[in-house]
């Protein structure tokens, strides 16, 4: 199956990498000449990678207060020299610039370029900050590129894995570093064909970087297979992620078979994502607890957690 770097970007593909409406980015090329587009035999614009990295270096200037008209005198390496001096003067610019950085890797399959991003802003961000600050925004818009067809799924995976692989690298770290000084022990698994995993594994690291004892179960695991955790982990509680199963009408039923599977024992579960904005927590077992984020369930979990240096 080829796999190819995508080279050529439609208007539609520059709207949604940059968040500029088509029609202003024409505007922009009219009266600015700040693109230049090929146009296909039937009058189409279609766009270089170039043109992409311009347009992203544009819209950081223009959140900058910079105007338009003042950054098109500018050449292209102009402008990119003068994004690169903001981002030296500013954690936040750094933040806003990672994510386009991210984007164009993932649109490329530009392995070097996430790691050179990557490693740029652990320069002066921890993990932790990174995640919130950097990974949790781009997921967001991936998300958004994904429901207009920007992406397809290789973009999709590529950018996950490498996320991923970095979440993995960190768990190891603080395991190493950071001993399971509570007594609970946390069970972390996705239901039955559940396969969304970055926000569970970075629940891992926070219960590792706590001082929790973790279970990591991952994708896709029935209820009945808890069981036998139960029995060798006397203070243990559960924590899930539901993206897109169980679907809505199945909730309350999943919670009832959650219960049943540990014969009313009452262990808690915690359960984040994108579903549970469609639960009614008022109609939830008692030892079920939504958690509408991720930083609600670290500063739950807080509440009892030992300080470490």
């Amino acid at each position: 199956m080829k796999n190819a770097v995508k080279t050529k970007f439609s208007i539609k593909d520059l709207e949604g990498l940059s968040g500029i409406k088509a029609h202003t980015i024409r505007i922009w090329e009219k009266r600015y000449g700040l693109l230049e587009p090929l146009r296909t035999d039937t009058n189409i614009r279609t766009y270089a990678l170039s043109d992409l990295q311009k347009l992203l270096n544009v819209v950081f200037l223009t959140e900058h207060k910079y105007k338009i008209s003042k950054i098109a005198r500018h050449s292209t390496k102009e402008i990119a020299a003068l994004v690169a001096s903001l981002i030296s003067d500013s954690d936040e610019s750094s933040e806003n610039h990672a994510i386009n950085s991210f984007k164009i890797a993932m649109m490329n399959f530009d392995q070097n370029l996430f790691h050179k991003t990557y490693n740029a802003l652990n320069e002066t961000k921890p993990f932790v900050k990174i995640f919130y600050e950097v990974f949790i925004p781009l997921l967001h818009e991936i998300g958004l590129l994904w429901q207009t067809d920007t992406i397809n799924p290789s973009h999709e995976h590529f950018i996950f894995n490498l996320i991923k692989h970095k979440i993995l690298i960190n768990i190891e770290k603080t395991q190493i570093n950071v001993p399971p000084l509570k007594e609970k022990t946390f069970a972390l698994f996705l239901p039955e064909n559940e396969i969304h995993e970055l926000g569970l594994l970075f629940l891992n690291y926070e219960l590792v970087s706590h001082g929790y004892k973790v279970i990591y179960l991952g994708q896709s695991i029935m209820l009945s297979n808890l069981k036998y955790l139960s029995v060798n982990h006397p203070n243990l509680s559960f924590a899930s992620y539901f993206t897109v199963n169980p679907l809505e009408s199945e909730i309350p039923q999943y919670f009832e078979e959650f219960n049943a599977v540990f014969e009313n024992q009452k262990l808690d579960l915690y359960v984040l994502g994108a579903m549970t904005s469609k639960i009614d927590e008022t109609k939830v077992p008692s030892n079920i607890h939504i958690m509408l984020s991720i930083r609600e369930f670290v500063n739950v979990i807080k509440q009892s957690t030992p300080s470490y240096a």
